[in-house]
């Protein structure tokens, strides 16, 4: 698995896709068959609108102006002719309304042979009411009346099945059927080579606007794509690293690709500990310490985004954060001692203006570590694995044992050099799970 954010351009005809655009999650295919299907039944349904709003107007200017309906039909309409076709095809447009929407709800795609069939059987209406118009008011008026544009109506909300070939589909339909109705019904007599012409070119321009609808669809498509990639990029990272990462993290984490595959890297794991805020706690209402945590979590998270780090877990009132995982990090000690002391001064402010002053203890250290999406195959989650995380958490429980707030490991001392020459040595100490003392140093 690899998140990323698909390609700012993208080709025209999906050809020459990268591996990025290959790998596509079955979360993004179940996103994109839905938004395909909410498109479809708004088709639907404008289809439907268009239908009842023509039998409207057909019922209205019939029972207004019959003698004007008479001239035109030459006193051979009847509404209901027309109505034969047009309630049938309403009665169709619901019953595939219904169809997708059960499709929706099991969280299934239509067969694309009855997407094809459909497109079939609803670019026919017209044809159908074009031969009641023909046996109206004869084949010259009726092919040169409105029942022909009826095909753009279909062709132009083709458009919202999304799919290029769908259109197409629709276009040539109604071109190869308007012209075998103009040749049957009005067939070639004399000198009759420029009237197959005629309807071959008006048949042409059917065939080219059901390949543009056909165009701007399959273009929309790649736009809920893009879109739709995107924000299972952006959920994807959140289930794995947390709502707390900020979006710059997201943004970066998104451009430069996670690996699923574990690896080594060299990061800070940074421990923060609230010290004896259960205590505390029991004196206080569940919303005065839910409240008081929440408020010196918002000001601490701010400062490690500013500094580069992650919190990787929360920890009750407290919580680990990363430096230099999942993103690289020239200098991950020197980013979570400049951290560490800027959460503490912002805590020290804090403590001036609260009814409950909270302690931080804060335990960094720095060495490799195995990273990478650990869980089940239903729910992952980042995390770092080995010794590194082990001696840092124990790092920070000593900050009891020494009343102090703020302790580094040697290889961090080691790490920042000139940059720590307030650090305090507390000597070799005993850690709890480790044969061997440590070397443990105290910063202001």
């Amino acid at each position: 698995m690899r998140i990323v954010i698909p390609e700012k351009t993208v080709k025209f005809w999906g050809k020459g896709k990268s591996d990025q655009e290959l790998a596509v999650s079955a979360d993004f295919q179940r996103a994109l068959t839905q938004e395909v299907m909410a498109t479809e039944l708004l088709r639907i349904k404008a289809l439907i609108a268009t239908t009842t709003l023509l039998a409207l107007i057909l019922w209205t200017v019939y029972l207004v102006a019959p003698e004007a309906v008479s001239r035109v039909w030459h006193g051979n309409l009847k509404p209901h002719y027309l109505y034969s076709v047009m309630v049938p095809f309403i009665l169709f447009e619901l019953w595939v309304h219904g169809a997708i929407t059960r499709h929706m709800r099991q969280g299934r795609d239509l067969p694309i042979f009855r997407r094809y069939l459909g497109a079939l059987i609803e670019t026919s209406m017209p044809t159908i009411a074009l031969a009641l118009h023909i046996n109206s008011m004869g084949s010259v008026a009726a092919l040169g009346f409105v029942t022909p544009m009826a095909y753009f109506i279909f062709i132009i909300l083709s458009t919202l099945r999304l799919d290029f070939w769908l259109s197409t589909f629709t276009g040539a339909i109604a071109a190869v059927q308007l012209f075998c109705m103009a040749i049957f019904y009005h067939p070639p007599t004399g000198d009759a080579e420029p009237s197959i012409y005629y309807h071959a070119a008006r048949s042409l321009i059917i065939l080219i606007c059901g390949m543009l609808a056909g165009a701007v669809g399959h273009q929309l498509r790649r736009q809920f794509e893009a879109s739709i990639k995107a924000a299972t990029a952006r959920d994807r990272i959140t289930n794995l690293f947390g709502q707390h990462v900020s979006p710059q993290v997201v943004e970066r984490l998104m451009a430069e690709g996670t690996k699923a595959d574990s690896d080594i890297r060299r990061v800070a794991v940074m421990f923060v500990d609230f010290r004896s805020f259960t205590a505390g706690a029991r004196t206080r209402t569940p919303q005065e310490v839910v409240d008081r945590l929440d408020g010196a979590f918002a000001v601490l998270v701010d400062i490690l985004d500013r500094h580069g780090g992650i919190v990787n877990k929360f920890l009750g009132d407290g919580f680990m954060a990363l430096f230099g995982a999942p993103l690289q990090a020239p200098d991950p000690a020197h980013r979570a001692v400049a951290a560490a002391r800027e959460m503490l001064e912002a805590n020290a402010r804090i403590n001036e203006a609260a009814s409950w002053p909270l302690r931080i203890g804060i335990g960094i250290h720095l060495g490799e570590v195995v990273a990478g999406n650990i869980g089940s195959p239903r729910r992952k989650e980042y995390t770092v694995i080995g010794d590194t995380v082990n001696f840092a958490s124990r790092l920070e429980a000593l900050n009891k044992d020494f009343n102090s707030q703020f302790l580094i490991s040697e290889a961090v001392r080691d790490a920042l050099g000139e940059a720590c020459r307030d650090a305090v040595s507390l000597g070799e100490v005993e850690v709890r799970g480790y044969e061997r003392p440590m070397a443990v140093w105290r910063l202001a």
